[in-house]
């Protein structure tokens, strides 16, 4: 099992991005939480295979229709996990 965290920057917080991320980290079984950062940018951390968090990479590059994506940022994450997948 891998972690990886995301930050998300562009149009995105006012769009449902969180809870979007949340859906699509769900369907493909990984853990975390997508978080609104104070500088407009959205956090998304994520546990489980290699293969769902590249996919999740690859959404979070588009987002749900109403974002507009800039850049997307991928970190190593060394610190605890949600259980489930929890937006803040």
């Amino acid at each position: 099992m891998s972690t990886a965290r995301f930050v998300v920057s562009g149009k995105v917080q006012g769009v449902f991005f969180r809870a979007s991320a949340r859906n699509e980290a769900q369907r493909r079984g990984l853990q975390g939480h997508a978080r609104n950062l104070s500088d407009g940018r959205v956090e998304v951390v994520a546990s489980g295979s290699d293969e769902a968090l590249l996919e999740l990479e690859q959404w979070l590059q588009h987002g749900p229709p109403a974002a507009r994506v800039a850049e997307v940022s991928r970190h190593k994450h060394e610190g605890e996990v949600s259980k489930g997948f929890l937006v803040f």
